[in-house]
């Protein structure tokens, strides 16, 4: 972990959807980083204007590299460049991996409940990768909950990943377009709903839950009342106050 700005090569780019883009990172020095951690980018204008947000990393640790996804906020200022104008051979002011709470390492040996709302599954995701990459057998357990099926990240990792490893299980809720043929009609996440799709409480599972503000605050209170340990509930928001997904 670093606390000073240094320089981070973009060496490459992949779409996971109309508006999000995974960017990958080569950064001199870098050791690898915790499942969970995030990095500021700092970006600063001809006049000396100075922009700094925090972004999770998306892959399992890699020394030397890094992966971020970015989701382009339609009034950001830095998000629409990272999407659509940053190019391989640009160069990035970064700081960190930074934070040791919101983070899974592979010596954990509980069962894990990932609860990630809309952009709050790239940290999650980071777990996944970093999970399937190790040793460590304990079952994953992913409910990603998203407006559409095109809206979402990395869906062809987790489908393959739902299918194919015995390791992780993948569950979804549609707030507001569903795939075609899918069981259930679209629509905002509930309590039921919620407990219905992940590892029961009796099971202790260690919970982590990212999204917005009033997502994450209002799952970690559906858990709670619902027996979960408020000790084992992990929690990070980003954004606005936003809305329940």
């Amino acid at each position: 972990m670093s606390s000073q700005w240094r320089i981070a090569e973009v060496v490459g780019g992949v779409p996971e959807n109309a508006t999000a883009r995974t960017i990958r990172l080569r950064v001199d020095g870098l050791m690898g980083h915790l499942a969970g951690q995030h990095i500021d980018i700092r970006l600063t204008a001809e006049d000396g204007y100075t922009a700094i947000r925090s972004y999770s990393v998306a892959s399992a640790s890699m020394d030397g590299h890094l992966e971020i996804t970015v989701d382009e906020l339609p009034d950001g200022e830095v998000s629409p460049y990272l999407v659509r104008d940053l190019g391989v051979g640009d160069s990035l002011e970064i700081r960190g991996p930074v934070g040791g709470w919101f983070v899974w390492r592979p010596r954990d040996g509980n069962r894990v409940q990932l609860i990630g709302g809309g952009s709050g599954v790239v940290p999650l995701m980071s777990m996944i990768r970093a999970h399937q990459a190790s040793t460590n057998e304990s079952p994953f357990r992913l409910l990603y909950s998203l407006k559409s099926p095109e809206t979402s990240l990395y869906r062809d990792e987790l489908r393959r990943l739902d299918r194919e490893s015995d390791k992780l299980m993948v569950d979804y809720v549609y707030t507001r377009s569903t795939p075609a043929g899918w069981p259930a009609p679209p629509g905002r996440l509930t309590s039921d709903t919620l407990l219905q799709k992940i590892f029961p409480a009796e099971e202790n599972p260690d919970v982590f839950i990212c999204g917005q503000t009033v997502f994450v605050e209002t799952v970690a209170d559906w858990l709670v009342m619902a027996g979960y340990p408020g000790e084992s509930i992990r929690t990070e928001r980003f954004g606005g106050m936003g809305g329940i997904q």
